[in-house]
């Protein structure tokens, strides 16, 4: 919580889904209150640096494990945990314009997993896998790395050939 005795207002943030809150100090206890006029009194010590928060919550007492993370923070209590983020309100207007970051899906693909020389590439565009069939041989460190087939499939594309040098993460195989 912040430690300013003024009124500020905030922007809470639990599990993605934004509350606008006004956050005052009164007598040693945060005042929070909501759009809509709902008024939450907190009452704890808690410092940043404390791995666990005892807090006193409308006249109930709780102990939340608090976990840092890049940006706020886990809170876990009672098997439950939720992200709590808490930004002024022009930073949360911004962060709302900023694209999330998809991750692609690399699971039909082979990817080579370290840098290397490719010694050999057993398969053929077409041909069915079993799980545990050897695809593609690449050497590096002076060791033959043998990269095996997770799962059943079916080459769609070959993209290297032996003796290409790869680097990290380049594509070897395709699967359909």
């Amino acid at each position: 919580f912040p430690s300013s005795r003024q009124r500020a207002d905030w922007v809470v943030t639990l599990d993605g889904e934004n509350y606008p809150v006004e956050l005052a100090m009164v007598d040693g206890k945060y005042h929070v209150l909501f759009e809509g006029g709902d008024l939450l009194v907190v009452e704890t010590d808690w410092t940043p640096a404390s791995a666990v928060m005892d807090v006193r919550v409308a006249d109930r007492r709780l102990r939340v494990q608090i976990d840092r993370q890049r940006e706020g923070f886990l809170l876990t209590h009672g098997g439950a945990t939720l992200s709590a983020v808490m930004r002024t309100p022009r930073a949360a207007e911004l962060y709302a314009l900023m694209p999330e970051k998809v991750v692609p899906d690399m699971s039909k693909y082979l990817l080579c997993p370290m840098p290397g020389l490719v010694i050999s590439i057993p398969v053929e565009v077409g041909q069915e896998i079993k799980a545990g069939e050897t695809l593609a041989i690449v050497e590096a460190m002076k060791m033959q790395n043998i990269l095996r087939a997770e799962r059943d499939g079916v080459i769609a594309s070959i993209e290297a050939a032996e003796g290409d040098s790869l680097a990290v993460d380049e594509i070897i195989i395709a699967f359909e």
